[in-house]
């Protein structure tokens, strides 16, 4: 923190929808096509074409506003955003400027310096995309508009943030939400989640905010801080040598770690908004969002609270578990079929999710699902097999998709509880090592993992290792 600089920083979110559509025509707005080959002519702005409302992205708008504690607009309009750019093929975009679908909500955020805060949203509205410029090696440049007419929600907060920190820790958080309700992808290296930052300073005990500058299309949170704390020292060296900051645009270099300068930045009175008359003003009724909030699924941070106060778990087993939904499905359905959630949670964060990164995978394309998950620790729990050899049981179901109970019979793996089996294995352990029976015996207890592991070895993993340590400890008090 500087000691005489006060950080202000609001955030622009453009968060790209899931919807089959485009937001105004029946194109497809899938990633990664050949270029043009997804238009129409209502997304090319071609005379005479009309744009038609899609209620999904209404749907979808709705959604995101109830999980941000927004309020919901009985009547919104759209409006043409005016500016000319070659990746904008009508000369306008079709946006919300007046009266947006979405006001006046919140996320309450934490961070370490800061604590709990909460960072105000002032608005959610729906726009459609624009093109893309591509630039070639001949230093030429083509335009692909695919992406014109995708539709767009854009999340704008108050300039409530004040560090790198409380900024990153609300753009996770928003983009952990619309990723949970299905909206969005959530996918930053497609553009799918991506945002406009804009920073300014201070001094400290001012009232008025600084002059601002907007850092554009950051789509990475490790870039997106980068940027704000390279804004911030160039705009605090700037008045300290006197200077006076501009009001601009600014694009971040991530491998020179600069921003620099793109165009002056625009007003709203730039863009002469006016109501788009193609299109009638939207009216949402009370029903309609009631419907969408009776629908919508637990989100992250009730959920981890449930887990904390209803499942037992530890604040950080449950913020790994209720990170990711699917994850968080597959953790309940396991405790669904093994009602031990502190078991289920330390099997899930530990094997399942391991095994997963290991081999690059997704939990849903995990080959041991809930109900095999089950039957391993079931095993372990009647004593079957041990935790050590569970985990074996579990790389071959893995491998072969087969039960438990099939792995541990074919393969020989259940445990020995025979109390005589074991006592005639520990009488072999300890007559096999008299110099660390007579160190132990003179005080040196830490050497009762060494026997332990000495009988796990000689029964080759299958003693019930509760039962040979207390075996052990008998026979060597004796």
């Amino acid at each position: 923190m500087n000691s005489r600089y006060e950080v202000v920083i609001g955030l622009e979110v453009h968060v790209q929808l899931t919807t089959k559509t485009k937001i105004f025509c029946g194109c497809s707005p899938g990633f990664g096509q050949s270029p043009n080959s997804q238009t129409c002519p209502v997304c090319l702005g071609l005379p005479g074409a009309l744009p038609v409302l899609n209620r999904q992205v209404v749907e979808d708008a709705i959604k995101a506003g109830l999980a941000t504690n927004c309020q919901i607009a009985p009547r919104s309009i759209f409006a043409r955003k005016n500016y000319f750019y070659p990746d904008l093929p009508k000369g306008y975009q079709i946006s919300q400027f007046e009266l947006p679908i979405c006001e006046h909500g919140w996320l309450d955020i934490e961070t370490e310096e800061s604590g709990e805060k909460r960072i105000g949203i002032t608005r959610i509205h729906m726009e459609e995309d624009a093109g893309k410029l591509l630039h070639n090696d001949d230093n030429s440049s083509s335009v692909d508009l695919n992406r014109a007419c995708t539709p767009l929600l854009e999340v704008v907060s108050e300039p409530d943030m004040r560090s790198s920190d409380e900024a990153i820790a609300y753009l996770k958080q928003l983009h952990q939400i619309v990723v949970y309700l299905g909206v969005c992808d959530g996918n930053l290296e497609e553009g799918s989640f991506r945002c406009d930052a804009n920073v300014s300073v201070r001094p400290w005990g001012q009232k008025e905010l600084g002059t601002r500058a907007e850092l554009k299309n950051l789509n990475s949170f490790r870039f997106i801080k980068q940027a704000i704390e390279y804004e911030v020292e160039r705009q605090i060296d700037i008045i300290d040598d006197g200077g006076e900051v501009v009001q601009e645009t600014r694009l971040f270099d991530p491998d020179a770690g600069v921003s620099r300068s793109m165009r002056s930045k625009e007003e709203a009175h730039d863009y002469r908004y006016f109501p788009d008359p193609d299109l009638l003003p939207l009216q949402v009724a009370d029903e309609w969002v009631e419907r969408v909030r009776n629908g919508l699924p637990e989100l992250p941070l009730d959920k981890i609270s449930r887990y904390q106060n209803d499942l037992g778990l530890p604040a950080y087993n449950a913020g790994v578990l209720a990170a990711e939904r699917p994850v968080a499905e597959y953790f309940e359905a396991l405790v669904a079929l093994h009602n031990n959630p502190k078991i289920c949670s330390n099997w899930v964060m530990g094997e399942v999710l391991g095994a997963l990164k290991e081999k690059g995978l997704k939990i849903a394309e995990c080959p041991v699902s809930p109900e095999l998950l089950a039957g391993i620790l079931k095993r372990i729990d009647d004593n079957t097999i041990s935790g050590k050899i569970a985990k074996t049981v579990f790389e071959e179901v893995w491998q072969t998709g087969k039960t438990a109970d099939q792995v541990i019979e074919e393969k020989g793996l259940k445990q020995v509880t025979d109390t005589g089996a074991i006592e005639a294995i520990v009488d072999e352990v300890i007559a096999a090592n008299p110099g660390q029976v007579a160190e132990y015996r003179g005080g040196k207890e830490k050497l009762m993992g060494f026997f332990v592991g000495q009988v796990m070895k000689a029964s080759k993993g299958k003693a019930n290792p509760g039962m040979a340590n207390q075996l052990l400890k008998k026979k060597l008090a004796e």
